[in-house]
């Protein structure tokens, strides 16, 4: 798999715009976050979950990661652009969903802006696109895309092709790891159960294509140019890590139902203060 970009074919990955936008985007991103949480903290006289903004800040640490010199301890230009994936489409979109970014704008923001997110999150387009299988299917369809079709020939010759997948890659895994664990408002969100299943079948569809692409290492992705042993590698970070991000969104999710489970329970009466006082009993 050739690198992309204008690094393309060099042995490390060096600052220019194609890193260094990012990295601004991601330091702006972070700012904006931590300033918001801090007028959250005004506005309600109380803290906004520090594990959240931690979430927040390495997303965007991981998603700058992604652009940066640092993946020079990655060896192998193949290698150094699937561990770019699994930061920029797994590892980084889930650290950012569990931030839950929407929730602090609706803590923060005036009610006209509250208004609006709301008639977004309640309008029908976004229930269809936010269901979990409809993220799945844009989260796995588009690395199928890019590795077993012509388009990561395309995005090696194209910045506006090389931009276009990776912010897919991005907003697809925000999406997906929205849609399963994600602590943000989620009008008709499925029930675990099909989270779970829906995050066990997009499991296997992406070790499939995994090992997809070592076995025919020779020829995939079309119009690569790296040896089969770059490749092989290539796809078993793609395999390994993967395994890793699913693993993570599964706690996630079920951190959620256990979460979901004890709050029901807090709000439901139990059966001793819910019993009729003895005939006769004085008050407390």
């Amino acid at each position: 798999m050739p690198a992309h970009g204008p690094h393309a074919g060099h042995d490390a990955p060096a600052w220019g715009p194609d890193a260094l936008v990012p990295l601004v985007l991601a330091v702006v991103a972070a700012v904006a976050y931590v300033t918001a949480t801090r007028a959250y903290h005004r506005g309600r006289l109380r803290p906004w979950r520090p594990a959240r903004t931690a979430a927040w800040l390495t997303g965007c640490a991981l998603v700058a990661a992604a652009f940066s010199p640092v993946l020079v301890v990655v060896p192998g230009d193949a290698s150094r652009h699937m561990v770019q994936h699994l930061l920029l489409g797994m590892l980084g979109p889930l650290a950012l969903a569990l931030a839950a970014p929407v929730t602090l704008l609706l803590g923060v923001a005036s009610p006209a802006t509250r208004r609006a997110v709301g008639r977004v999150l309640r309008a029908r387009p976004v229930h269809v696109l936010a269901h979990p299988v409809t993220a799945a299917v844009l989260h796995v369809g588009g690395m199928a895309a890019l590795y077993l079709t012509p388009l990561y020939a395309l995005t090696t010759r194209s910045a506006g092709a090389h931009a276009f997948v990776h912010a897919h890659f991005l907003l697809a895994g925000y999406l997906f790891a929205w849609a399963l664990a994600g602590p943000d408002p989620a009008p008709r969100r499925p029930g675990t159960a099909t989270r779970v299943a829906v995050l066990v079948v997009t499991g296997g569809a992406h070790a499939a294509l995994a090992k997809l692409l070592y076995a025919h290492a020779d020829r995939l992705p079309p119009g690569g140019v790296h040896t089969v042993a770059e490749v092989e590698a290539a796809a078993q970070w793609m395999y390994y890590g993967g395994d890793v991000a699913e693993v993570l969104l599964a706690v996630a999710v079920l951190a959620g139902w256990y979460r979901s489970r004890a709050r029901r329970e807090r709000r439901v009466p139990g059966p001793l203060s819910s019993a009729p006082a003895p005939a006769g009993a004085r008050s407390p």
